[in-house]
């Protein structure tokens, strides 16, 4: 199973459990996430690169592949993909650098996979 699949197969399954509970806090939480990634004085394609770069600079693996597949579908090309993950570099130091290796194999991954 690709690392793409299985990434997305475990998040789904999980985001299920967790909005099954009924928490409102939580389905409050992930209704606020949805709505600030769309279209707005910043597009969606801008806000998903923003959100890539936060999540660079707070080394969350699973933020990264998720904020990477958003930026695939949002047309983003790898020219741009490494002027936003050296902004991060530069932004979060050097502690970013591993996650700058996982990020550019997932982003091959995408991109074998589209």
């Amino acid at each position: 199973m690709s690392a793409v699949k299985e990434f997305n197969d475990y998040r789904k399954k999980m985001n299920e459990k967790i909005l099954a509970e009924d928490n409102l806090v939580l389905k409050r939480f992930f209704s606020l996430d949805s709505a600030t990634y769309k279209d707005g004085a910043l597009s969606s394609r801008t806000k998903e690169m923003l959100g890539l770069v936060a999540s660079m600079v707070l080394r969350c693996d699973d933020c990264i592949k998720y904020h990477l597949e958003k930026c695939h579908q949002e047309n983003v090309n790898t020219k741009e993909l490494f002027e936003i993950l050296s902004v991060a570099n530069l932004v979060g130091g050097s502690i970013c650098i591993p996650h700058t290796r996982r990020a550019v194999e997932y982003w091959e991954e995408l991109k074998q996979e589209a």
